[in-house]
């Protein structure tokens, strides 16, 4: 427990610093959904506020969307036990999602467009100056292939993001952390762990599918997903196709530049010439 607690600790940390995810005199709003991530999220942020060389402030949020027989309880329960700032904030997009979404398909894209809407709100209404979500780099790179297989684009989702409308700021702590390490510290914690069952048993998401892939590269090349992550902090415009990152209309050459700045160039070169006679 403590070494694995120790190891997501430095990750989260690393983060943070990274990014300059939380900075001195911050509200940081962490919204619990009652999954092992955020549970995770915020077990790892309230140890690193005792420990961290700036002062900040932990609040946990969570979004009761009045889903049938949710067990309104449990996380008011968890969080009196932390003796924490919390909030319980409700709202029944439930009903929404149901009478807009046809019955069988996905319900996630709306369902978390609604409740992001909601904690930004409410996020402004206590103050928070950043607002913590618990994804991990497993969902980071999912993310990029749900992207590009089906929204024809090459776009994650960044540790660190300000919110469309410029008035909130979203961090990723869990970024450099690995969803099976998440999974065995929930386990050794025993969390309350509270399932999502507004889109009931949909096996066949997408992100489903894409999560089954990418366990299957990780599984034949360890390490794989690591690989990939570590791709999008290592971007190269000049090397993709995207005019509006990259000026590919007026790129010239420069053959003013000194050679001595290309030490390859003519390195080791025999010149043979050749005349052509008609």
């Amino acid at each position: 427990m403590k070494k694995l607690q120790k190891k997501l600790r430095r990750l989260v940390g690393t983060a943070i610093t990274d990014f300059n995810m939380i900075e001195e005199g911050d509200r940081v709003m962490a919204c619990l959904s009652g999954g092992k991530d955020s549970f995770a999220m915020l077990d790892i942020l309230l140890l690193l506020k005792k420990i961290a060389p700036v002062n900040f402030d932990v609040i946990a949020v969570n979004m009761d969307q009045k889903q049938p027989g949710f067990p309104a309880h449990i996380l008011p329960e968890y969080l009196d036990r932390l003796g924490i700032e919390y909030h319980v904030v409700e709202k029944d997009t439930y009903s929404i999602v149901k009478s807009v979404i046809p019955e069988g398909k996905t319900t996630c894209g709306l369902c978390s467009r609604l409740r992001r809407g909601t904690l930004y709100g409410f996020a402004e209404h206590i103050g928070a100056t950043k607002i913590a979500l618990g994804h991990h780099k497993d969902d980071i790179v999912e993310t990029l292939f749900l992207n590009l297989f089906h929204g024809g684009r090459l776009k994650a989702m960044p540790p660190k993001l300000r919110a469309d409308d410029g008035r909130n700021m979203i961090i990723r702590p869990l970024a450099y952390c690995r969803e099976s390490d998440i999974e065995r510290y929930a386990k050794q914690k025993g969390y309350p762990i509270i399932p999502c069952n507004l889109c009931g048993s949909q096996e066949n998401l997408q992100r489903q599918n894409i999560k089954a892939m990418l366990q299957g590269w990780d599984k034949e090349h360890p390490g794989r997903v690591d690989t990939i992550f570590t791709a999008l902090q290592k971007v190269s415009p000049s090397q993709l196709a995207d005019q509006n990152i990259f000026d590919f209309i007026n790129l010239s050459i420069d053959r003013t530049v000194p050679l001595a700045n290309n030490p390859k160039h003519n390195d080791g070169m025999k010149i043979h010439t050749v005349t052509v006679v008609d």
